[in-house]
């Protein structure tokens, strides 16, 4: 019995941001369904307090499949030659257990988590947003650019980061690749200022971004840290928004920017409007005016995951791509 197995490279090619669009677009919409079985992540903590252990099962009836992405996530690693995010995403096909595919995990979650920010975009976002304020400077934000240009004709771009070097660099790579005027400014409240469209792509435990700074009409996708214990967004951004999340469950025990609101009894749980794939799927409202602020919450998900799995497997038998190792799993 062979599996497939695919670099961090191949995951790359195989994996470009419009096609993953779509493929979080259908995993998300299959989750609203009913078709997804996905407990919660669990998350052993080291001793440090700040790096952990992540594994998340999941299983997606429309693709047939099951599987697993197991992840460490070491803050420590930003500014460093190595991603905070390491792992691997294991896909078994569902008929017999077979393993599949065995896939790099930093890619994959660099790639999927934009995407589903892009997804939020496409369908909260109004038609004609186009300046957009990203706030941090390291993998997500390189992955939520590319995100926000595949959904939305984005013709200004400001960034902030904590740290300044790391901006600069970021805005000059990005200017240069995308031809696209990339503004460094020196806080959030400046980069957020009149923004249509506001990344949060930031490890920060303290808020990035207030309420207060944000115009009517803005769209939020606030993606950065999942801890309970921390957040990026303050109280004020939650109660302003027309909330939305990628899972309730997810949400609301996993996230800070949700539990700690909830916790201090500023909202209840329906104050989340709806999750995005039933948003999709037409069972609960997207944006009903153009004034209104909108905030996507994303916990990120298993399904996704195995969504890009199955999607990186196809791929890489259509193309040829990948390393083919004997395993075994015959009886002895």
């Amino acid at each position: 019995m062979e599996i497939t197995v695919l670099n961090q490279d191949e995951v790359r090619e195989l994996l470009p941001m419009d096609e993953c669009v779509d493929v979080m677009e259908a995993a998300l919409a299959s989750l609203a369904r009913g078709e997804v079985l996905l407990p919660l992540r669990q998350i052993t903590w080291l001793p440090d307090g700040r790096s952990a252990l992540a594994t998340m099962p999941a299983y997606a009836g429309h693709l047939g499949a099951v599987g697993v992405k197991v992840i460490t996530v070491f803050p420590g690693n930003e500014g460093t030659e190595l991603d905070a995010h390491q792992g691997a995403v294991l896909l078994f096909e569902t008929e017999r257990g077979r393993p599949l595919l065995l896939c790099d995990a930093t890619e994959v979650t660099a790639i999927r988590t934009a995407a589903v920010s892009g997804v939020a975009t496409k369908h909260l976002a109004r038609e004609d947003a186009r300046d957009l304020a990203i706030l941090g400077s390291g993998t997500q934000a390189h992955s939520h650019l590319a995100a926000m240009l595949a959904v939305r004709d984005v013709r200004g771009v400001r960034v902030w980061s904590r740290t300044d070097e790391r901006a600069r660099a970021f805005a000059e790579r990005e200017s240069q690749a995308r031809g696209l005027r990339i503004e460094v400014v020196p806080n959030a409240e400046e980069a957020v200022g009149d923004a249509d469209i506001v990344c949060t792509t930031t490890s920060a435990r303290e808020p990035v971004l207030r309420g207060e700074w944000l115009a009517p009409g803005t769209h939020v996708n606030a993606v950065g840290f999942s801890g309970r214990e921390g957040r990026e967004v303050d109280t004020e951004v939650i109660t302003r928004a027309r909330l939305y999340v990628d899972r309730r469950e997810s949400a609301v025990n996993e996230k800070g920017d949700v539990v700690i609101p909830l916790g201090e009894g500023a909202i209840s749980e329906d104050h989340i409007v709806g999750e995005l794939g039933e948003v999709l799927t037409g069972s609960a409202p997207g944006r009903s005016s153009p004034e209104e602020i909108t905030l996507f919450e994303s916990a990120g998900l298993a399904v996704e995951d195995l969504a890009s799995a199955h999607h990186l497997y196809e791929k890489a038998k259509e193309k040829g791509i990948g390393t083919r190792v004997e395993l075994g799993g015959q009886r002895a």
